[in-house]
């Protein structure tokens, strides 16, 4: 007797086969030192010490790193938002400086986890809008050891600071932080109003061109698609980098769902991608097995955006027959959607991204009737009953998060898979688990 593998043997299993995402990142550190992409190394601070390095605006030296209980009352705020708003950059804690150029290495004691989560803890709460997603690293040996933190560039500004009752902007003038002055304020926060407006338009591009021929005249097609917020890499990934990143998504989707419904990244071919417009291109292969109906398209592209073009009307019903082309069950939606954010995270793990602009939606067109997602009765059958027929349904768009905690994340999943099949009148989700024991 045939037995198919639990999901959990499964995800081990693809786990053991599946290469593991080495995190690239480029920091001031790397420009200065003229290094590709990587980790940042104590190799890396002997180089800038021994050849005396200058403080730039996106590269600042500290001598010391304040302690918990002052973080707040100290620079750290102000020095975390300066480089916010001036466009990303690196503070290195345990430098000394003579004339702004980096002359030797102190030692700024150990860095235990409490220690780093006020580090983060005071980004967020002492800075409006908060600034998230700060990569913190303590190198060297006991005597000679520093801290580098990363501040990621931000649209989101100005950042602003509270002291003495009133909220203040700094921001990088080469290689010292200095105050804003109204019209600079004004000038970002313009800035920030327009991003918004450009993301959106940029994720309607995407859907569109994602949805783009398409059969939704004869079945329904979820299309989804998302951007990071601030690309924070900008080359060209190899066809082993990205299959790397799409065996790494298969893992993931199963530590969010169960095998049930029907997974996109499964009817994809994932080691011999295509190479598309700044992008690589993982084709169909449900039609070479005579399953059209699972039909699915994925694409990661150069810039860290994903989308996922996926089938979900007219799925196989029985061993014979099949839903309309209209009927989509919501475990296919949720698969679909798993199978989405499980994407944008192993992206976002390779890249060093830490916010998407994201969409999910649904194209129906056909005559046969309304959009209906289908629910499970008791007896395991496919069911219309509590469904409520849908003229068009509404694309989602959220902000994802993937520089988060795995639970975190999850709930991210969770909530854009029940907004999904909620707008067709189902309550209750039946792929993804709420609990670890479900899970």
């Amino acid at each position: 007797t045939h037995h198919e593998p639990s999901d959990s043997a499964m995800a081990q299993a693809l786990s053991a086969i599946s290469p593991t995402i080495v995190h690239m990142r480029f920091t001031a550190l790397h420009r200065s030192l003229g290094l590709p992409p990587g980790p940042v190394t104590d190799e890396m601070i002997d180089a800038v010490v021994d050849a005396r390095f200058a403080e730039t605006t996106d590269l600042d030296w500290k001598s010391e790193l304040p302690p918990p209980k002052s973080l707040s009352r100290s620079d750290f705020p102000k020095d975390i938002a300066a480089m916010a708003n001036s466009g990303g950059g690196v503070i290195v804690y345990g430098i000394s400086e003579e004339q702004k150029a980096a002359t030797g290495r102190g030692d700024v004691g150990g860095l235990d986890e409490n220690h780093e989560r006020a580090l983060r803890q005071v980004a967020i709460s002492t800075i409006s809008p908060p600034v998230f997603g700060l990569t913190i690293d303590c190198l060297g040996e006991q005597g000679r050891r520093v801290v580098v933190v990363e501040v990621p560039a931000s649209i989101d500004g100005p950042h602003l600071i509270l002291r003495n009752q009133f909220f203040s902007a700094p921001i990088r003038n080469d290689a010292d932080t200095v105050w804003m002055q109204e019209r600079q304020i004004e000038a970002m926060y313009r800035a920030r109003f327009e991003e918004r407006r450009n993301a959106t338009e940029a994720l309607d591009t995407l859907y569109q061109e994602a949805a783009a021929s398409r059969d939704v005249d004869t079945r329904a097609w979820l299309i989804a698609v998302a951007q990071p917020r601030i690309s924070k890499l900008l080359h060209r990934p190899s066809r082993e980098d990205t299959s790397n990143i799409i065996w790494r998504a298969k893992t993931l989707t199963l530590t969010f769902s169960t095998r049930l419904g029907t997974h996109p990244l499964e009817h994809v071919e994932s080691a011999n991608l295509r190479p598309g417009l700044r992008r690589w291109v993982a084709v169909d292969t449900a039609h070479r097995q005579g399953e059209r109906w699972r039909e699915a398209w994925v694409s990661v592209h150069h810039n860290g955006t994903v989308t996922v073009a996926a089938a979900v009307g007219g799925h196989r019903s029985g061993s014979d027959s099949y839903h309309a082309g209209g009927e989509v069950e919501g475990r296919d939606i949720e698969g679909a959607v798993s199978d989405f954010m499980a994407l944008i995270r192993a992206t976002a793990e390779g890249r060093g991204d830490n916010e998407y602009n994201a969409r999910v939606g649904i194209e129906w067109a056909g005559k046969e009737g309304p959009l209906t997602i289908l629910t499970r009765d008791g007896f395991g059958y496919a069911s219309s009953a509590s469904s409520l027929p849908l003229s068009r349904f509404t694309p989602i768009d959220t902000t994802v998060t993937t520089e988060v905690s795995d639970t975190d994340f999850y709930q991210q999943v969770w909530d854009l898979a029940q907004d999904s099949v909620n707008q067709g009148g189902v309550l209750q989700l039946s792929l993804l688990r709420r609990s670890e024991e479900e899970r």
